[in-house]
């Protein structure tokens, strides 16, 4: 049998980690200008952010897809 979080790109990552990664390579200003969600533009912080992220549904998806479209360029 197939374990099909083999073919997820974000299987096994967390979100503070995806979000650690984004914020080492973009930065807050850059992040805040891909994404626009008041936590990254307004006294950012990876806790604020984490939090928000984790609450917000929409938000937390469209950092997981710039994550895969970034992971490559690491």
């Amino acid at each position: 049998m197939e374990n099909n979080n083999s073919k997820n790109p974000l299987h096994g990552i967390t979100l503070q980690k995806i979000l650690e990664s984004l914020i080492n390579y973009y930065g807050f200003d850059t992040l805040g200008e891909l994404i626009k969600i008041k936590c990254f533009n307004e006294n950012p912080s990876l806790k604020s952010s984490l939090t928000f992220l984790r609450k917000t549904d929409w938000a937390r998806k469209k950092v997981e897809e710039l994550y895969i479209k970034t992971v490559s360029k690491f």
